[in-house]
């Protein structure tokens, strides 16, 4: 492999690291609110998308993409 390049700035890095840990916050309060209310667990597959973002964008601020 070759060298890599970068194609965000550390302000950019910066947005999606945090875009990132809020929407994981945001998951982790929505799975709390849904144990606390014995919820049926279908509807906690509506989080998906939630933790799905906050990973892409944690992963994407480390790999600086």
């Amino acid at each position: 492999m070759g060298k890599r390049i970068r194609n965000i700035g550390p302000e950019g890095q910066r947005r999606r690291l945090y875009g990132g840990l809020i929407a994981l916050a945001l998951g982790i309060a929505g799975l709390a609110v849904l144990l606390l209310t014995n919820t049926s667990r279908w509807w906690r597959l509506a989080l998906f998308p939630a933790f799905w973002q906050g990973a892409l964008g944690v992963f994407q601020a480390m790999e600086k993409t």
